[in-house]
């Protein structure tokens, strides 16, 4: 397919999804080698109102985010502030307890820290308040030896990569965010950490895909995801579409518009002319395997770069070249080194799966490296 076609084919794609229902309202960005080649939007931000999705609307797609607060590590660690083998107790004193003086912001950063759970109790409250959750964490006991295993931290992550970074430099996460990546990207009013009230209005209304609620009523609570956190912390649309969730700083996820976090990543890539994030060594490092092995939280098999999960769902000739992140309810966003391909699929139906995403991926490898189709 010439280039030239692809952002015909993607939006014709994207647009049969939500027609047929199977989606509400999506984005698509794609930069290839520093050019924005996709930038597509289908259907409707807000149901009730109709409001439309735009290229400048912002979705909280969970984890996806977990990128950008690498991201905000990595430029920091090479501006000397710290090292990926600084232990986190250097800089936060308190997180030592209980055998934790040997973590490092390396362990944090590929899910082996050992600390991936927020207590059954947590509530939401909880988890917006920043102190709080800082505190309950320093106090956890590893679950294993740091360093020796690999289990998702999915809310630790942020908190404790965040709270470094602002031991490190005096500012709050959401500063950092601002200052070292979306405003240099020219993306200050689409990526975000939290969201203040008055711009809450511009986001995506998330809704649950029909039965999912269902299905996560039905799962047992002795999971050992429920022991990372409890169920009422489980990405919902509920949850997301909370005043209090949107406008905390919860850097385990971000809101953004897909172009956002894709230039992002085209930036990771060295591909803009007028930003530059990383040095390519440090890119290297940073997307390199730094652990491989079964997830002790949800039992899958693990890729871990430097903050980064490595190679495409499925896809294991990936993993050389591919750096992202996926989220909860079916968005993705990633960097491919070898092809040059910067991507972001953001979506406001949660979806138990990624169809979406491996339908448009092949479109966009079919187009851009032919010889290296994603699917």
């Amino acid at each position: 397919m010439p280039v030239s076609d692809i952002q015909q084919q993607v939006q014709q794609t994207v647009d049969r999804l939500v027609a047929s229902d199977a989606e509400r309202g999506v984005q698509v960005a794609v930069y290839h080698r520093g050019d924005l080649v996709v930038d597509v939007t289908s259907g409707v931000a807000d149901p009730a109102t109709g409001r439309e999705v735009t290229p400048a609307t912002v979705f909280y797609n969970y984890s996806i985010g977990k990128a950008a607060t690498a991201t905000i590590v990595h430029v920091l660690v090479e501006r000397g502030l710290f090292g990926y083998d600084t232990p986190v107790a250097e800089l936060w004193p308190e997180f030592a307890a209980h055998g934790k003086e040997g973590v490092t912001v390396r362990h944090v950063l590929n899910h082996t820290a050992g600390v991936p759970g927020l207590p059954g109790d947590t509530t939401v409250a909880d988890v917006c308040d920043w102190d709080r959750v800082c505190a309950v964490v320093a106090d956890e006991k590893p679950w294993w030896e740091p360093g020796t295993a690999t289990g998702y931290h999915a809310y630790t992550f942020g908190y404790v990569l965040g709270e470094v970074a602002r031991r490190a430099t005096g500012k709050p996460v959401s500063q950092l965010l601002a200052e070292e990546v979306a405003v240099p990207l020219g993306v200050g009013g689409e990526l975000y950490f939290g969201v203040p009230t008055a711009e809450q209005g511009r986001l995506a209304v998330l809704e649950d895909a029909p039965g999912s609620a269902d299905m996560l009523a039905q799962l047992p609570d002795d999971l050992p995801m429920f022991k990372a956190g409890p169920k009422s912390l489980f990405p919902t649309a509920e949850l997301g579409n909370r005043p209090d969730m949107l406008a905390a700083d919860v850097p385990a996820g971000a809101k953004t518009s897909a172009r956002a976090i894709a230039r992002m990543y085209a930036a990771l890539l060295g591909e803009l002319p007028d930003v530059q994030l990383l040095t390519p060594e440090q890119l290297g490092e940073a997307t390199a395997v730094s652990f491989a092995g079964p997830d002790q939280v949800f039992g899958n098999e693990a890729t871990w770069g430097l903050g980064y999960a490595l190679g495409l769902p499925e896809r294991p000739g990936t993993v050389d070249s591919v750096f992202g992140m996926a989220g909860a309810g079916g968005s993705y966003a990633f960097g491919d080194k070898a092809n040059g391909i910067a991507f972001a699929l953001t979506k406001n139906r949660l979806t138990m799966d990624f169809a979406a995403f491996d339908e448009i991926t092949s479109i966009v490898y079919g187009a851009l490296a032919p010889g290296q189709r994603a699917a």
